[in-house]
């Protein structure tokens, strides 16, 4: 059975349960980490933890075995927990004045012990990339364990030191988000929120909040049942332009010519422009149609790819049988060379140097070939 399993800051891994009898939510558990254990509390179990690790991209792409659950904890080993957390604040001022006294431009967020104390883990964030060997180097003869430096971004801090949110709720992102998600501006444009005071639609940690992503789709659906703004239509009245739409109360406002406005329901807008009322479907399921055609032309020429290159083999096999059996080409006299040094004929497959060459040999005057074979006349530059 696989389980859901929370730690410090928001922070949530999966393991594998071997018992028989599931454990309660909430419940303390042991847990096998890469350097000895761990004391976490169970946030899901069965199918819905499977779920929420398949709905994660790192659950989605590890291929690896679960690590699996030593036991439940005990008291003892509770109360040791808590210790542990009453700790980290003073770990994390301790760390804060090594981190000023070496001038290392980072921020530390949070310190996190392990269950076992066998390793001390920082998260922090910084703008640039820091060199904190020698950091570790004293962090670890201070405290006598090893130490873990993390690098996170402001999402992941505000995950971890959890607080309200603009809408006066526990942020999403500390609360119930598996995994955090980065949202893009035109996310905000598609929704026509201002961009030009970033302040209006940023989170605590100052990017865009995560709840911009929730209602995206519904954006997006919706405004394929309208036309684009700024549009000219014709309408009963004659040619009018689409000033604004709102999808919520589906309605839209055009403007004539002479100036004025009126506001009209979507359905009145499509009586009076012919248009269907299932139009996006059909828009839809045409642009289905195209890509088929399409992909039959891609296929087709595919197709018939092969056999030009069949051919172009048998042309490449028909060639090389040809220069294999035909005759080598006889060596020209010196007369002949000369003549065709003086002509400039080039030889085959001569360049420019090639015919240089020819011409030298021309004025030399090149050695006959045979005793019977004549000199060559003489040239003359």
């Amino acid at each position: 059975m696989v389980i859901e399993v929370s730690f410090k800051g928001n922070r949530r891994e999966f393991f594998d349960w071997p018992y028989p009898a599931a454990p309660a939510l909430k419940s303390a558990v042991i847990v096998e980490v890469e350097r000895g254990e761990d004391l976490g509390h169970v946030h899901s179990t069965g199918d819905l933890a499977l779920k929420r690790k398949e709905g994660t991209t790192h659950g989605r792409a590890s291929s690896a075995p679960l690590r699996k659950v030593a036991r439940a904890a005990n008291a003892d080993e509770i109360a040791r927990a808590a210790q542990l957390r009453s700790e980290e604040s003073n770990v994390r001022l301790r760390a804060i004045e090594k981190v000023r006294a070496l001038g290392l431009d980072m921020k530390v967020s949070d310190t996190e012990w392990q269950w076992d104390k066998k390793r001390l883990t920082l998260f922090f964030t910084a703008e640039q990339r820091v060199d904190f060997r020698q950091l570790v180097r004293q962090l670890e003869g201070m405290f006598g364990t090893r130490v873990h430096m993390w690098h996170i971004g402001v999402r992941d801090e505000a995950k971890r030191v959890d607080g309200v949110g603009r809408c006066g709720r526990q942020m999403c992102s500390a609360s119930w988000l598996p995994e955090l998600i980065p949202v893009k501006s035109s996310v905000a444009k598609d929704q026509h929120l201002s961009t030009l005071n970033p302040a209006q639609i940023s989170g605590t940690c100052g990017r865009l909040m995560c709840c911009l992503r929730y209602e995206h789709e519904f954006y997006v659906q919706q405004r394929k049942r309208f036309p684009k703004e700024g549009r000219i239509v014709t309408t009963a009245l004659g040619e009018e332009k689409l000033i604004s739409i709102d999808i919520f109360r589906e309605t839209l406002t055009l403007r004539n010519p002479a100036g004025e406005s009126r506001v009209i329901p979507l359905a009145q807008f499509r009586s009076e422009t012919g248009a269907a009322p299932s139009a996006p479907t059909a828009l839809a399921e045409g642009d289905d149609a195209p890509l088929a055609v399409d992909e039959q032309q891609v296929e087709e020429p595919a197709a018939a790819d092969e056999a030009p290159a069949g051919l172009a083999e048998d042309r490449a096999t028909d060639l090389v049988e040809d220069r294999t059996a035909a005759p080598a080409p006889e060596r020209a006299s010196g007369a002949d060379a000369n003549r065709n040094a003086n002509q400039g004929a080039p030889r085959e497959g001569g360049g420019r140097r090639r015919r240089r060459r020819g011409r030298r040999g021309g004025r030399r005057g090149n050695a006959p070939d045979g005793p019977s074979a004549p000199p060559g006349p003489p040239t003359t530059s």
